[in-house]
């Protein structure tokens, strides 16, 4: 059986031009070598798997090479070359830093710096993963990275260049390695697949370059894996399996319910993904993504941004089509939304359930939301409410009417009615039975209300603009006397009322008036008692307004509030024991017949 080999090392590249997605960054290092312009000390830095080791040794391989090319690559062929090729060259030398990171270490190193090469020109030291040296390890190497031998030529590769002291980073070149793009990453793995004779779908070539996140080297293992699993026929669907991604196919099918308006599809999609073991936080993010990827293919010019196949490309082009900006705008900002809520969110399934019914919804009556977010309302899911349904349903069902002015949408469409005019809408038998005679306000319907009492404008503390309606409303009717008898029960209501409208500047106020109960004194005064001046003072100012607006809450154009102030109990504090004795009589007669009966005397 022939010894397998990962195609990470396999298929290393063995000179600059085979380096994947480091274009740049190699012609630098040909140049400088066909020039013979080399800096004493390198520093290759970079995220794992891109190339940095590789091209250290590539470097070293080309210093050395007897008959280099013009262009700076070695030729493969001469005996230094050929040393390389078979890893017993005695010019270059690796040193692990992550294990090797001592003082001693480094001495050794500095000691192997004195013997000259014995075949080529230079000695090279790699030493990977350099931010693992000790800080004593590092102040050690100064002097010799400074100024080293003629012929040594240090390398250093890292992952985490920060880590890296000032005092070294600069007496080296450094050199930043980039991410590989996907579409890089993607080639790659089709030369790889190619050589040996697998056959692999660009989707799935796509969702490996993708999971390796820029790094060849992961990219590689994730390819030698997948090739395990499906036997070197790589599809789309199976390596989806394999590495527990969702398929975008579910995305497709959400965004097109969501165009459809259809609920239930999407919320059975969701229980179907879950049932599978994705995690819901996850499929939330990736339904952001998926919308983000249908925004940018919407147009040409940020086509080039989505980085995958041409055949998913065009998927996502056909879909954005039947998009509208503004109904991507609002699905991306839902999405974020339900993404920063999930964290904390205690029923996190009932979270994301609810951002797939808004999304749902989106581009049902879009004109009627307005404004660039999305709709903070859900509409009815399952079913609408039919004309044919009774009216004792439909009363059931509403809400109760509030006092509040007519909206100017709402007033051009209900006009005040008569006082002598009938209703136009026919009541059941039961809503005609006659109300007892001192029935509460708030006990009686919304037709057995007085028109005047459904059209309270409350300007006291409604704002300027209620009270301009409620000017034109009275220059409209004509004046009438009201002289309805307060009640108890709805004068408590009234000022609890009250209470709720008022402005932030009188929270103050407010909330000393929670702890004050008004009296009826007759059928048309008001008794409110404080217990200091100052209150008293300040609830003088708010007569006024508070007058006006019971009388029209009320229908009452006589009320009126009389303030006072408690007087003070002066109560006088019992310090001996007789006058504790005496006061304890007073309040219970049991002790006062205790006394008498044995005879005590109190002293």
């Amino acid at each position: 059986m022939e010894e397998f080999i990962v195609s990470a090392r396999k298929y290393r590249p063995l000179n600059f031009d085979a380096v994947v997605g480091q274009r740049a960054l190699t012609t630098t290092l040909k140049n400088a070598i066909a020039t013979g312009k080399l800096a004493h000390a390198y520093l290759f830095c970079g995220p794992r798997g891109v190339g940095k080791t590789t091209c250290a040794r590539i470097f070293a391989k080309a210093i050395n090479c007897l008959n280099p090319q013009s262009d700076g690559d070695p030729c493969g062929e001469c005996e230094s070359c050929r040393a390389f090729n078979e890893q017993r060259s005695m010019n270059i030398h690796e040193l692990d830093a992550a294990s090797n990171n001592s003082v001693e270490d480094i001495r050794e190193l500095i000691q192997q710096v004195q013997i000259p090469p014995q075949i080529g020109r230079y000695k090279v030291f790699i030493i990977d993963e350099v931010h693992m040296l000790s800080s004593a390890a590092f102040n050690a190497f100064l002097k010799t990275l400074e100024e080293p031998p003629s012929y040594v030529i240090f390398i250093l590769a890292t992952t985490e260049k920060h880590k890296i002291l000032p005092t070294i980073l600069s007496r080296c070149q450094v050199y930043d390695f980039q991410r590989m793009t996907i579409q890089d990453t993607i080639e790659h793995l089709k030369y790889v697949a190619e050589k040996e004779g697998y056959t692999a779908e660009p989707e799935a070539l796509n969702l490996i370059a993708q999971k390796a996140d820029g790094g060849m080297r992961d990219a590689l293992s994730i390819f030698d894996q997948m090739v395990s699993f499906t036997g070197g026929q790589l599809t789309y669907e199976r390596v989806c399996q394999s590495l527990n991604v969702l398929s975008t196919e579910y995305y497709f099918r959400l965004v097109e319910h969501f165009l459809k308006n259809e609920v239930e599809p999407c919320l059975i999609l969701l229980n179907e993904v879950l049932m599978k073991g994705f995690d819901a936080g996850n499929f939330i993010g990736g339904l952001a993504s998926h919308l983000r990827d249908v925004l940018v293919s919407r147009d040409a010019q940020t086509l080039p941004l989505l980085e995958m196949s041409e055949q998913m490309r065009n998927r996502y082009h056909e879909q954005a089509l039947r998009c509208h900006p503004r109904f991507l705008y609002r699905a991306l900002k839902l999405c974020n939304d339900c993404d920063q809520a999930y964290r904390t969110s205690r029923n996190k399934r009932l979270q994301v359930e609810i951002c797939l019914i808004q999304l749902a919804q989106l581009t049902e009556d879009e004109a009627a939301d307005g404004g660039p977010g999305p709709a903070k309302t859900i509409k009815p899911v399952f079913q609408k409410r039919t004309s044919q349904e009774p009216a004792q349903q439909q009363a059931a069902t509403q809400p109760v009417a509030t006092q509040d002015a007519p909206t100017p949408q709402t007033q051009a469409k209900v006009q005040p009615a008569s006082p002598t005019q009938p209703q136009a809408t026919p009541q059941p038998a039961a809503a005609q039975t006659p109300a007892p005679e001192h029935k509460s306000i708030l006990g009686q319907s919304a037709q057995e209300k007085p028109a005047q009492l459904r059209k309270v404008t409350l300007a006291a503390f409604g704002g300027k603009k209620k009270a301009n309606q409620e000017a034109e409303e009275a220059q409209a009717q004509p004046a009438q006397k009201h002289d309805k008898p307060l009640q108890e029960n709805d004068l408590h209501t009234c000022w609890y009322e009250i209470i709720d409208r008022m402005p932030k500047e009188e929270t103050a106020m407010a909330m000393r008036m929670r702890d004050i109960r008004p009296t009826l004194l007759d059928d048309h005064t008001i008794g409110v008692t404080v217990y200091n001046d100052q209150v008293a003072a300040d609830m003088r100012r708010l007569v006024p307004r508070m007058e006006s607006y019971i009388r029209q809450r009320l229908l009452n154009d006589d009320a009126r509030i009389v303030v006072s102030v408690a007087e003070a109990e002066k109560v006088q504090r019992k310090y001996s024991k007789p006058e504790r004795l005496r006061l304890m009589m007073e309040k219970n007669h049991a002790v006062a017949r205790l006394v008498q009966g044995m005879n005590l005397r109190i002293e």
